[in-house]
């Protein structure tokens, strides 16, 4: 007969929700080759009420109506970069404070479609104010708030003078398609290989830890974060002086950050619109990456995670995944 001491305890439960597991990342880089499921994947990702889509046609409305004009532009002054940080962070308050106060603050929808229970930090050291919530909103209101600005207003600022290809739909609109297809390849490119190096030695331990101390995320969590990590996360955008472009295309890919963060550390995976609709906002294969801290360090979209072993797929063999790469580390430091 067993003993109660040797009961064996039953597992805890880690996740509250979690979308269908396994997760699975893109087949764009699987091998053999599946053009056909590459197809249907890229359709399903552009799908028109997915963020993705949304985030082009924000960008579009942006650059149209919220974006001083380039004839403007083409000559510094402190009055339109004032401009375009006064309208980031009019998004940031409704993209990152309005999920916060929906998910967060006023519970809308309890804890359906939760990743984690545990509850936003108060009173822990480790945080500017003591304060998790206060801590993330004052490191992505001000310094990812003001690089987002500074890269923004110097790729505008190269449209307007001419040192970069700007190619327009109307002119061009093969190579602008195919543009708009690669920005949030190449998103996910620039984040893994940033990400990766911000996971070695004292870039670590100095900058990228300020991020991880988010172990369960809000939406103030995306962009909350050393300013040296805040200043490299929208570098991407310089790949418009090496391709062509448009402004709108620059405004798209710096979304994917500005926009793509906040709502990727949500804590949900779903904002639930009346009794039964339901818009993605979540990212689980992230929210894996703040729970187990060594994998996922790339997006779903990008191959990286899974050639490197470092892919944590949701599942139970995901964690023993995690667990075997650790006491191979510990074994050989």
């Amino acid at each position: 007969m067993t003993s109660p001491a040797n009961t064996p305890r039953p597992k805890r439960k880690i996740w509250n929700f979690t979308p269908h597991l396994p997760i699975q990342t893109s087949p764009y880089w699987d091998w053999p080759m599946k053009p056909l499921a590459s197809i249907r994947y890229l359709l399903q990702s552009w799908n028109p009420l997915a963020l993705r889509a949304l985030l082009l046609v924000f960008a579009t409305i942006t650059w149209n109506f919220f974006t001083p004009s380039l004839d403007r532009i083409a000559t510094f002054s402190w009055h339109w970069v004032a401009e375009i940080w006064f309208r980031n962070f009019c998004i940031l308050m409704v993209v990152a404070g309005g999920l916060h106060l929906a998910l967060w603050k006023f519970r809308t929808q309890a804890d359906e479609y939760r990743y984690d229970m545990r509850p936003m930090m108060k009173g822990a050291k480790v945080f500017t104010f003591r304060n998790q919530v206060w801590d993330n909103m004052f490191w992505t209101l001000g310094p990812s708030l003001t690089f987002w600005t500074f890269w923004e207003s110097l790729i505008l600022y190269a449209y307007a003078n001419g040192w970069v290809t700007m190619i327009s739909l109307e002119d061009n609109p093969v190579a602008f398609i195919l543009m708009t297809i690669f920005i949030p390849i190449w998103a996910g490119f620039h984040f893994y290989w940033l990400h990766r190096l911000l996971h070695v030695g004292v870039l670590y331990t100095k900058v990228h830890a300020w991020h991880h101390r988010n172990i369960n995320t809000g939406p103030w969590s995306g962009l909350a974060m050393h300013p040296v990590e805040s200043f490299f996360l929208m570098f991407d955008t310089m790949i418009f002086f090496l391709l062509p472009g448009h402004p709108v295309l620059a405004i798209f890919l710096l979304f994917h950050h500005g926009i793509g963060a906040p709502t990727s550390h949500a804590g949900f995976e779903h904002v639930k619109i009346g009794n039964t609709a339901k818009f993605l906002v979540g990212d689980f294969f992230h929210q894996l990456h703040h729970r187990f801290f060594d994998c996922n360090y790339g997006t779903w979209e990008t191959p990286w995670d899974e050639w490197f072993n470092t892919f944590h797929d949701g599942t139970d063999a995901g964690n023993e995944m995690v667990k075997e790469r650790r006491r191979k580390i510990w074994n050989t430091g």
